[in-house]
């Protein structure tokens, strides 16, 4: 391997990785075993990785296109660069193609281990890149059963992986566990309503905007009129309903595991606390909330108030 190859291997890797500080949500708390967040970073390493492409937000420079053999020319190809990573993907089950059988891009390599380790399946991480997919032709949804089947592919999976890297699945925590998740989406949803905007995505269904007279042009004001907010307030309930549905998954599994779980939970209620203290005005920017209050509704969930 020369030089130049060592850089496209290791660059990208850390580059992705060093995002996730800055998740909302904890993505390997330092209180988990070190197996289970070896395991959990190398998941994430590939959800982040895969939203990267589908978002065209990887790294200057084409080393993830080298690493996946997509031609330097059409990096900028989200569907090829996804259908190379799908096809690496495979690598990491099979071993087939490749060089020597492993995976080419070293976040899939890393991923290895912690499938042969906790027996995964490919169907989570194939529904992660079907929603990226998805992403690049679809644009709008018309209906809110149509955003939970997106959130089906983009979200759920994650929360079936934590659950499966920890030994603890089972048919009923993964339906609650598939609530939380579709409700912290739509909560990332609309903190980014404006973002999303920018890149002509709009994950508000269009059944409600005609419901509560929002119009497109609506979403790209500096700030939120009140139909807009009455719409933020309404998702905004929905997600929270979703997420105490999902709430006894902390209460069924026990020790660390609980406290991550707790966190999710907690931190989706401090968001759309936030959200509602903004006064559902979400257009400027995400309303943030702080530490104090994550760990306030972390307690809350704990004790199983709400």
């Amino acid at each position: 391997m020369t030089v130049t190859d060592t850089a496209h291997a290791v660059d990208p890797e850390r580059g992705t990785l060093a995002k996730a500080a800055d998740e909302n949500f904890p993505v390997a708390p330092f209180f988990l075993p070190r197996a289970w967040r070896t395991d959990l970073m190398a998941v994430y390493g590939f959800a982040r990785l895969v939203d990267d492409i589908g978002d065209g937000d990887l790294a200057p420079g084409g080393a993830d296109a080298h690493l996946l053999g997509v031609p330097e020319d059409r990096a900028d190809d989200r569907l090829l660069m996804l259908d190379a990573f799908e096809a690496d993907l495979h690598r990491v089950f099979d071993g087939s193609d490749g060089s020597d059988g492993a995976p080419r891009h070293p976040l899939l390599r890393r991923l290895v281990p912690t499938v042969r380790r906790r027996a995964l399946t490919p169907e989570p991480f194939l529904g992660l890149i079907a929603a990226n997919r998805q992403d690049q032709l679809v644009a709008r949804y018309e209906t809110y059963d149509d955003l939970l089947a997106y959130c089906e592919l983009s979200a759920n999976p994650v929360g079936r992986l934590v659950l499966a890297v920890t030994g603890t699945s089972t048919p009923e925590r993964i339906r609650r566990s598939d609530e939380i998740c579709t409700a912290l989406q739509i909560v990332e949803h609309l903190q980014d309503v404006a973002e999303d905007l920018g890149r002509d995505r709009i994950y508000l269904p269009a059944e409600d905007m005609k419901r509560f007279h929002v119009q497109e042009a609506d979403l790209a004001a500096p700030s939120a009129n009140a139909s807009v907010r009455a719409l933020i307030a309404y998702e905004a309930a929905r997600a929270r309903d979703l997420l105490n549905e999902g709430a006894p998954l902390v209460g069924s599994v026990h020790g660390r595991l609980r406290l991550l779980l707790a966190g999710f939970v907690a931190g989706g209620r401090a968001a759309l606390n936030a959200i509602a203290a903004a006064d559902h005005d979400v257009l400027p920017g995400p309303p943030k909330s702080g530490k104090v209050h994550l760990l306030r509704e972390a307690g809350v969930v704990l004790r199983g108030e709400g």
